[in-house]
């Protein structure tokens, strides 16, 4: 009974490997609301949300009685877990033997597991930077234009756009690619510590407040492919606030969702909700409300290809996550535990099967992804 496994065994090995086994910048993942819990979910299930509407004020009117007031709206809107996925390790009998006699069997397993909980966090992460990318409202910066190339205006202007629908202030998130947290790194205003008026920054390593904003890194961020379309122009006037806009729909090319677009009267880069083509789709839907009024004839472009770095309240992005679901009477797992990766915060089901004199850990969770608010999510646009 000595060498029998358990994952009480293990816990410690697990936890000390974790800071030691490689791991990519995970910075959506602590800067969005988690949902997690110890519960069981199921591919498909979901989860419920409910929001309210803008209120609309009323006249007050001295009465005797009391006034019946206006219907308050209350939507409610669900997240889907989407992926139910986990890294199986095998471990066949020779293999063990060998391990143990050279006494690493726990360290080797325990680096396994937090490889495992590497990977699904790298998906988690990369599933969230999708969702910022798409679910942007709006977006701002030029293709080609490096956001720090020598100050930090590219947040503040981000900022105030996300302000402009109404965004809180507080708990504002900011995630940089790589490329763009070096940049930033480089800048001497924060490196230097009588400008900075702190030293943390370059004794720590660590990004700093801009604004309220935290700014944060992921290694997730991948480009943004834009359509090809050309030649857009507008049918009809469109209010402040429309979403829907019509255009001509004789230009041929492809119009993609998350394509950042530009009205030739407007300086604000809007966010496309879907796919199209151009010479078949005379509506394109906008993740956000028009901030000015277009006009007839009025061109619209859409920015080319570049990197989506994503600036957003903590409120508008979602991870729910949940331990996979088993049969009620249980299946052939010997032993299971729900360990937390200390790195990324996540919870992880970890579960032990035995065969053949060959036994089995699998590392898995459920989870799902969602843009709810995009107004309060934006685009910074950055080289490639």
């Amino acid at each position: 009974m000595a060498n029998e496994l358990t994952l009480n065994s293990l816990a410690n090995d697990i936890y000390v490997s974790a800071d030691t086994v490689g791991r990519e910048q995970t910075g959506f993942i602590p800067a969005v609301t988690m949902n997690a819990d110890h519960s069981r979910g199921g591919l498909n299930d979901s989860v419920k949300a409910a929001f309210t509407q803008v209120a609309a004020p009323t006249d007050i009117t001295q009465l005797m009685d009391i006034p019946e007031g206006a219907t308050t709206a209350i939507d409610s809107k669900s997240l889907t877990l989407s992926k139910s996925r986990a890294v199986q390790i095998p471990m066949e009998a020779d293999a063990e033997l060998q391990l143990r006699q050279g006494g690493h069997y726990d360290t080797v397993y325990g680096d396994l597991i937090s490889q495992a909980m590497r990977a699904l966090s790298n998906e988690m992460e990369a599933d969230l930077a999708l969702a910022a990318k798409e679910g942007a409202g709006g977006a701002s910066g030029a293709v080609g234009t490096e956001p720090f190339a020598s100050d930090f205006e590219s947040v503040a202007t981000a900022r105030s756009r996300l302000v402009e629908y109404g965004c809180p202030t507080t708990d504002l998130q900011m995630i940089l690619s790589g490329a763009q947290g070096a940049k930033l790194r480089g800048l001497g205003s924060l490196t230097d510590a009588n400008r900075a008026g702190t030293d943390a920054f370059a004794r720590q390593d660590v990004l700093l407040d801009l604004y309220g904003v935290e700014m944060r890194e992921s290694g997730s961020i991948s480009a943004h492919t834009a359509g090809a379309a050309t030649g857009l122009d507008i049918t009809g006037a469109d209010a402040i606030g429309a979403t829907s806009i019509s255009f001509d729909g004789g230009d041929s090319g492809t119009i993609l969702k998350g394509d950042a677009i530009k009205f030739a009267n407007d300086t604000r880069k809007y966010i496309l909700s879907a796919d199209g083509a151009a010479s078949a789709t005379p509506t394109l839907v906008l993740n956000s409300g028009l901030k000015d009024a277009t006009a007839v004839g009025e061109e619209m472009t859409i920015e080319a290809s570049h990197t989506p770095l994503a600036l957003f309240h903590r409120s508008a992005l979602e991870l729910a996550m949940r331990a996979p679901a088993i049969p009620s009477v249980g299946d052939a797992a010997d032993d299971s535990m729900i360990v937390q990766d200390p790195i990324s915060g996540l919870v992880f089901e970890v579960r032990i099967y035995k065969g053949y004199r060959k036994s089995m850990i699998e590392v898995g969770a459920t989870w799902g992804v969602k843009a709810w608010k995009s107004d309060f999510i934006h685009r910074v646009i950055a080289p490639l």
